[in-house]
């Protein structure tokens, strides 16, 4: 289906744009520091589904509809963006009930709501509905068979890409938490601070104002 030249570079371009920090990376980070290498991970598995998801509709050419029409790509970018500073209120809010589960006094938050809130944040990125498009296409070949089964592909390697890097991200700041965790004052300030990345995050969306091509 591709060349291995093809594969390499497209493999090198997309690790490029992937390794640089961008909203799945800080949502990513302050779920970490909020919530730990559990629920870092979950997250991160979350927002991969929800991004295999755009995956299949840029495919499948409904990504394009939606990047062609300003009014239903500003609804994506203010739901997801809204989304993301809702929880980041709610980590805020719940700081003080993030140093008690440290210390084992409360139960942690469900593994399905995990999945649930990080699948959401995947689906309702628009730069990644903007990375989809702009990249993904340019390295189909007409004459290699079905497209659709072709951006499939090489988005589904980006996504695998970004489970890699993030991963890498929710070691190290999961780290970061353990030591914080060894003082309740530290962690309180550890789920503030989790929790204002995602707020800064959810503004950083909002502000974001690049479109698609044919946006």
């Amino acid at each position: 289906m591709f060349s291995a030249e093809t594969l390499v570079t497209f493999v090198a371009a997309a690790f490029i744009m992937v390794v640089i920090p961008g909203p799945t990376v800080l949502f990513t980070i302050g779920r970490a520091m909020a919530l730990g290498r559990t629920g870092g991970f979950l997250s991160i598995l979350g927002t991969a589904l929800g991004s295999i998801v755009l995956v299949i509709a840029v495919a499948l050419g409904v990504g394009t509809i939606i990047a062609q029409s300003a009014v239903l790509f500003t609804i994506v970018k203010v739901a997801g963006a809204g989304y993301l500073v809702f929880l980041g209120i709610q980590a805020i809010r719940h700081r003080k009930d993030a140093a008690s589960a440290v210390s084992g006094s409360i139960t942690t938050r469900s593994r399905p709501r995990l999945l649930g809130e990080g699948f959401v944040v995947g689906v309702t990125n628009p730069k990644s509905i903007a990375f989809f498009l702009a990249i993904l296409p340019q390295f189909v070949d007409l004459q290699s068979g079905s497209v659709p089964l072709q951006l499939f592909v090489l988005g589904a390697i980006v996504v695998a890409i970004g489970v890699a890097c993030d991963a890498v991200w929710v070691l190290l700041s999961s780290a970061a938490r353990d030591w914080f965790a060894r003082s309740p004052r530290r962690i309180e300030a550890m789920g503030a601070t989790g929790g204002a990345l995602m707020i800064a995050l959810g503004g950083f969306l909002l502000l974001w104002d690049e479109k698609p091509a044919g946006a």
